[in-house]
C-alpha cells in the first residue's frame, strides 16, 4: 500500500443514462493531496461523477486519468457512500478489519484487527463499541466506522458522497474536524460531494461548482491549515462562503437560460424572467 496522493484529471467527460444527457464537457483537474468538493443542487451530476472518478460508471465521451493510478482492490482508492454500507453480521471492527482483509490477505488475523482498532482509535468510536453489531450504533457512530474502513489502508485516493448528510450538526462538525485532522496527518487525495457550501468551505483546498451535467471553474479555499471548526466564525470564511454561492447563483442562471432561452426581442429588452408570461 502506498501513501502518495494521487491527481485526477477529467478530459471532455460525457455521461448518458439512455437518451438523457447526465454530463456533458467535464474538464477539470483535481491536484494530487488536496480536498476537493463537488457542490451543486441535486441531480445537477456530482454523484455521477464521483461514481466515474471511482469506475463504478462508464464514460460515454472523454476519459478520467489518474496518476498514478489508484486500484480499489489494493487499497489505493476507497468510497465513502451516504450511507454506513456496514456489514450487519460484523461487529465494528471486524467491518474495518474486511478492508484490510480484502485488499493484504497475507496479514495475520491480529494484525488486522490491531490495524482496525488503530483506525477506529483514530476515528473517536469509544472503545466498548469496537465489538457491537451496525444495528446497536448510531448513525453518527457508524460513519465513524465507514470513514474508518475506508483510511484504515491508506488510500491514495478517496471519495465521499455525502457521508454527513444525514447526521446531526454536531456530528457533522466532529467528523469533518476527524477528517481534517486524518488529511494532516497522512495527505491523500479526496473528492467531497456535498450541497452543504459551509461543510466544502471547511475541508476544501478547492470548490467546483456544478450545474445541469456542467461545471464550472474551481474556486480556490487558500483559508489556512490546520482548521477545525471555529475557523466558521472568521471573515475569511464568510469571503469564500460568498464567491461558491455567487457561482452557485451564475450556473443556476446559466442553466436556466439553456432550458427556457427567451425570445430575442425579449432577451435584448433584458426583462426578468419572472415578468416573461408563461
Amino acid at each position: 500500500m502506498t501513501a502518495n496522493p494521487a491527481a485526477i484529471r477529467c478530459r471532455d467527460l460525457a455521461v448518458r443514462f439512455g437518451d438523457v444527457q447526465v454530463l456533458r464537457g467535464i474538464d477539470c483537474e483535481f491536484p494530487a493531496g488536496e480536498i476537493v468538493s463537488l457542490v451543486g443542487p441535486s441531480g445537477c451530476g456530482k454523484t455521477t461523477l464521483l461514481r466515474v472518478i471511482a469506475g463504478l460508471i462508464p464514460a460515454a465521451e472523454g476519459r478520467i486519468e489518474i496518476a498514478p493510478p489508484a486500484k480499489a482492490n489494493r487499497g489505493e482508492m476507497a468510497f465513502v457512500f451516504q450511507q454506513p454500507t456496514l456489514l450487519p453480521w460484523r461487529t465494528a471492527v471486524e467491518n474495518v478489519a474486511l478492508a484490510i482483509q480484502l485488499t493484504d490477505p497475507a496479514a495475520s488475523k491480529s494484525v488486522t484487527l490491531g490495524r482496525a482498532a488503530e483506525e477506529l482509535v483514530a476515528m473517536e468510536l469509544p472503545p466498548d463499541a469496537f465489538k457491537r453489531y451496525p444495528r446497536e450504533l448510531s448513525g453518527g457512530m457508524k460513519m465513524r466506522v465507514s470513514l474508518a474502513r475506508a483510511l484504515v489502508t491508506r488510500p491514495m485516493v478517496l471519495l465521499l458522497d455525502e457521508p454527513f448528510a444525514a447526521l446531526d450538526d454536531m456530528s457533522r462538525g466532529a467528523l469533518g474536524d476527524l477528517l481534517l485532522r486524518r488529511w494532516d496527518e497522512r495527505p491523500f487525495s479526496a473528492v467531497l460531494v456535498t450541497h452543504n457550501i459551509s461543510e466544502a468551505v471547511l475541508l476544501s483546498h478547492r470548490m467546483f461548482v456544478m450545474g445541469r451535467g456542467t461545471i464550472g471553474a474551481g474556486i480556490v479555499d487558500d483559508l489556512p491549515r490546520p482548521r477545525d471548526e471555529s475557523v466558521r466564525v472568521s471573515a475569511a470564511f464568510g469571503q469564500a462562503y460568498a464567491r461558491v454561492s455567487a457561482e452557485l447563483r451564475r450556473m443556476a442562471e446559466a442553466s436556466a437560460e439553456a432550458l427556457w432561452p427567451l425570445p430575442p426581442d425579449l432577451a435584448e429588452a433584458k426583462l426578468p424572467r419572472g415578468n416573461v408570461d408563461d
